[in-house]
Parts: C-alpha cells; structure tokens; sequence
C-alpha cells in the first residue's frame, strides 16, 4: 500500500482556508502554529497551508488534457469511484465552489478512462480529484 504523501502549499488566509478545508472539503485539522501554518487530513495525505504574501503568479489555464483545459500547477487525490461521487454531489451544493472543470468521464472508452473535476481553494490553490473504475487504470499507458 503507498504511504501518505505530504504537500506544502501557500495561501493568503488562515481562516478562508479552514473553513473551506473542513468546512467545504470536511478535512480533519492537525498541528498548526497560529497564524503561520496548518495541516490538514486530505483523505489521509498531510496537507500543510502555509500563510505567504501574495508573490505567487496568478493561477492560469496552462494545460490541455484529452480536450480540456487544466490549470498548472494542481495537487489533488485519486478516490475510489463511489467517494468521488459523492464528494462531487456535496460540493455541487456548496455556492461558495470555484469551478475550474465540473465532474466528467476524461479518456471515455480508453485505457485510463477516469472521473475528474478541478475545483479552486479561497487562496487560488487548483484541486484535482479523480477516480478510476480501477486502481490498475492509475498508470495505464
């Protein structure tokens, strides 16, 4: 089984990005040193927003896959296809969500055929999630 992976990632606030980590996304918090960092639970990986400046560059479309522009850079989790789902169901009832591509089927037919749907943080940070129908399609060639 693959270990946890841990990503460090910047934001521009602390509390947007609670209230959408587990609020929105419903993350489990870890440690946090108030008002520079906090980690969080991201369906088991550590996930650590750190408190930066506005310097980044803007969040843009800089890639095309199977037809579909996608922004770069993007960190996300591959589900199992029946939590996908349902994280899709539930942020289609959130508002508040920033929708950069809406729940699909990409690579439809063809090896690798897997749900996706990109989202983006109150920071501008873009999130991929997706699913395969099975985990041998991850790294299907």
């Amino acid at each position: 089984m693959a270990r946890p992976f841990h990503l460090a990632f910047p934001i521009d606030d602390l509390e947007q990005t609670k209230t959408f980590y587990m609020g929105v996304l419903g993350c489990k918090q870890g440690r946090e040193l108030e008002g520079k960092w906090v980690d969080f639970d991201l369906f088991g990986h550590q996930m650590s927003a750190h408190l930066r400046e506005k310097t980044q560059f803007p969040l843009g479309v800089t890639g095309v896959v199977d037809g579909d522009a996608v922004p770069i850079p993007h960190f996300g989790v591959v589900l199992p296809m029946d939590e996908w789902k349902m994280l899709a169901d539930r942020l289609k009832t959130h508002e508040t969500i920033e929708w950069l591509l809406e729940p699909k089927i990409r690579f439809e037919g063809q090896p690798g055929e897997q749900g996706t749907f990109f989202i983006k943080d109150p920071s501008g940070n873009a999130l991929e999630f997706k699913a395969f129908a099975s985990d041998s399609d991850i790294f299907a060639t």
